[in-house]
C-alpha cells in the first residue's frame, strides 16, 4: 500500500471512530495541512512528531476530538503553535471564524501559508501574546492545548472571551482545585482519540464577574 494511502486510510478510520462525517474536500484539506506541515517542520521546527503516520492520530484526530465543544461562534486558539487545534477544526467548520494566536513568527509565517496554500478564508492568523491581544471583533470560546496551567490560562484569557476550553493530558484535578473564583468549571470531558494510548481530557470553563 503506497504511504499517501495509509495516511488516508487513517485519517478515514479514525474519522469513523470520532463519529464524524466529512466529505472529501475536508479529507482531502486536512492531509494538504499534514502535507505542508511535514514538509516545513523539516527547517522550521514546529513539532516534534516527525512521523505524517503519528501527526494524523497526535494532531488531526488530537484536534478533531474536540469539535463537538467548539460551538458556532468565532473561536481563538491560543498558542496555537503549528495551528493546533485551529487549523483542522477551521477545515472541519468552515463557517467558524478561527483566529490562530501565537507569539513565534515563524509559525504565524507557516500559518500565513497554509492560509493561501489551503484557501481557509475563515482563519486570521495572528502574532501576538494571548494576555496582551484584543480582538477587533467579539470571540465565543478561546481554546489552547498550549498552556501549561488553568489558572495562567484563565488569567490570560479572561479580557478576550467568556468561555475558554483547555486541552489536557490527564485530568488536572490539582490545578482545577486552584483556579480563582471567576472561573466555573463547567464539564471535564474525556476525550478518546483513535489511535491514541494516552490520556486526553479536555477542560470546559466559564468565566463569571
Amino acid at each position: 500500500m503506497a504511504f499517501a494511502d495509509r495516511l488516508e486510510r487513517r485519517l478515514s478510520s479514525g474519522l469513523d471512530a470520532l463519529g464524524l462525517t466529512f466529505d472529501d474536500d475536508r479529507q482531502t484539506a486536512l492531509l494538504a495541512y499534514l502535507a505542508e506541515l511535514h514538509r516545513w517542520n523539516r527547517s522550521y521546527n514546529l513539532t516534534a512528531v516527525r512521523d505524517p503516520l503519528d501527526m494524523v492520530t497526535r494532531h488531526l484526530l488530537d484536534s478533531l476530538a474536540v469539535l463537538p465543544w467548539i460551538g458556532d461562534g468565532p473561536l481563538l486558539d491560543a498558542g496555537t503553535g503549528a495551528g493546533l487545534p485551529g487549523v483542522p477544526l477551521a477545515i472541519a467548520r468552515p463557517r467558524v471564524q478561527v483566529i490562530l494566536l501565537d507569539s513565534a513568527g515563524k509559525k504565524v509565517r507557516f500559518l500565513n501559508h497554509v492560509r493561501r496554500v489551503l484557501r481557509l478564508e475563515n482563519t486570521q492568523p495572528v502574532q501576538a501574546r494571548l494576555e496582551s491581544f484584543t480582538p477587533a471583533a467579539p470571540v465565543a470560546t478561546v481554546i489552547s492545548r498550549a498552556f501549561a496551567g488553568l489558572a495562567d490560562f484563565a488569567a490570560a484569557a479572561r479580557h478576550v472571551a467568556p468561555r475558554l476550553l483547555a486541552m489536557k493530558g490527564r485530568a488536572p484535578q490539582s490545578e482545577i482545585d486552584a483556579l480563582p473564583e471567576y472561573v466555573r468549571v463547567e464539564a471535564v470531558e474525556e476525550l478518546d482519540v483513535p489511535g491514541l494510548q494516552e490520556d486526553r481530557h479536555l477542560v470546559i470553563m466559564s468565566l463569571v464577574e
